[in-house]
């Protein structure tokens, strides 16, 4: 699918799920409730790195769709770095593994990712209020970023 056709797929994904067509399972999977953070140096300054991951499966005009996002979140002081990524994997791929979804990698714009987040906001709307639209599941991860590790 290319990249202006998913973006056009999620605008109608988040109007059918607002109109209650649509059903998700959502799996997270973050470090940002995590005890112990992971620090890198970069540019002079220690930096809290936190990642978070975030599956979104549901029944699409009769065929499963499953994307999933991962953002790195990097901050100092009073500055946040954020890069964000966006995969289409086959359905037998439900890894949350950067060397194994960057092979399905889209090229997210900020349109896109603009997008995302507001099905994503949909979708936490209707977990707030307990929806059975939404299987929701979080989970602690560890980081997986592979430097020298720093505790603060």
């Amino acid at each position: 699918m290319k990249p202006e056709e998913l973006t056009q797929t999620i605008m109608k994904m988040c109007k059918d799920t607002q109109e209650g067509k649509l059903s998700w399972r959502i799996d997270v999977q973050t470090t940002e409730g995590n005890e112990k953070k992971y620090v890198v140096s970069e540019d002079g300054m220690d930096w809290t790195v936190d990642e978070c991951y975030v599956s979104y499966l549901c029944k699409y005009r009769g065929q499963e769709f499953c994307l999933i996002t991962y953002e790195l979140i990097k901050t100092a002081d009073k500055q946040v770095k954020t890069n964000n990524y966006v995969f289409l994997p086959p359905l037998g791929v439900r890894r949350f593994s950067l060397q194994t979804l960057l092979h399905h990698s889209i090229d997210a714009d900020a349109m896109m990712v603009s997008q995302i987040h507001a099905l994503w906001e949909v979708i936490m709307g209707l977990v707030k209020v307990k929806s059975p639209q939404v299987d929701f599941h979080i989970t602690e991860a560890s980081v997986s970023i592979e430097e020298d590790e720093k505790q603060p």
